[in-house]
């Protein structure tokens, strides 16, 4: 069974790293395409956490899958989107800031997101501010790009 997975994965992992070098130029530019997707993603992104400090889950439900699987960086382990949406009243984001967006497409409904976010607490709070690596993967539902997992890493 292990072999069977391993195959599999293989095998998709494979298909998203020829996709993704399709979508570049010969001399590793961004196609249109790409451009287009980066930009669209970006968006979709910055609604994602002006939905967070504004503590509003209708926004922020809309851009996740139902399957949706979040891995914060408090050791809490793996949340739904049910119980993401749950949390989101008592979030304590005042403020935030995105950087260093990359998207790797995968395939054409799929892609990995990679950015940093400098995130600002209330100013009586022990942890007044923390930078954040996330990491995403969007994919393309019912022509809509939702998030369908996220992964944040604690820098210094």
């Amino acid at each position: 069974m292990r072999i069977f997975l391993a195959f599999v994965w293989a095998l998709f992992f494979g298909q998203g790293l020829l996709f993704a070098q399709s979508q570049t130029k010969g001399n590793g530019a961004a196609t249109p395409a790409q451009a287009e997707l980066t930009n669209l993603l970006d968006a979709k992104i910055k609604g994602e956490w002006e939905a967070i400090r504004n503590k509003d889950q209708k926004a922020y439900a809309e851009f996740l899958t139902d399957d949706f699987i979040g891995v914060e960086a408090d050791r809490e382990g793996e949340r739904y989107k049910w119980k993401v949406l749950s949390e989101l009243p008592v979030s304590a984001v005042t403020d935030y800031t995105l950087s260093f967006l990359k998207v790797t497409p995968l395939c054409a409904d799929a892609a990995f997101v990679r950015y940093e976010v400098f995130i600002k607490f209330p100013p009586k709070s022990v942890v007044k501010f923390e930078k954040l690596l996330v990491g995403e993967v969007w994919v393309k539902r019912e022509g809509a790009w939702k998030s369908m997992h996220y992964q944040e890493t604690k820098v210094k």
